[in-house]
């Protein structure tokens, strides 16, 4: 068992808002970071905890919209929606996994050049650049996949749900 109900909200309806912001949030300074040294050492341990709180709302999300799956009409939408959101997971590990090597490999380069008395420029340039192509692929394919789940669930929320025309008896 589950959250399921919010104050009688669906908790899908709710949950997901955490991870439209969080998970494009976690890409775009992945990418920053592992693209800019001066970036890095100012986030320090709060890009690793931005990941993990990413991480663990995406199956808090998913379970809570496989519970609102059983409890609306089923339809394609609904259908291309629920396995869309099932595809996400997979990027969002990836884009763990590839923070906390960037995090790590930073520190250890840190602690390199602490312990030989030089400043702490960062990481070597060629591991830099690897770690940046890498989190550019992972960080905009975590970021397109939302996006699509969010448009395909936009549209089975909504398809033919409102009136294009405004209700003239209403203000």
């Amino acid at each position: 068992m589950g959250l399921d109900l919010i104050n009688g909200i669906p908790a899908h309806v709710l949950f997901v808002h955490a991870v439209v912001v969080l998970v494009p949030l976690t890409a775009l300074a992945l990418i920053l970071c592992a693209g800019l040294p001066s970036v890095m050492r100012r986030f320090g341990l709060a890009l690793p905890a931005l990941a993990l709180v990413s991480l663990i709302s995406v199956p808090l999300t998913t379970n809570a919209g496989e519970w609102l799956e059983r409890h609306v009409n089923r339809s394609a939408l609904v259908r291309q929606h629920t396995g869309l959101g099932d595809e996400l997971l997979p990027w969002v590990i990836g884009l763990f996994l590839v923070v906390m090597g960037v995090w790590w490999s930073y520190r250890q380069a840190g602690r390199r050049t602490v312990g030989a008395g030089g400043s702490t420029g960062g990481v070597a340039t060629p591991l830099r650049i690897a770690a940046a192509a890498l989190s550019l692929i992972v960080g905009v394919g975590a970021g397109v996949q939302v996006y699509r789940i969010g448009d395909s669930g936009a549209k089975a929320a909504w398809q033919n749900g409102y009136s294009a025309t405004a209700n003239p008896g209403r203000r």
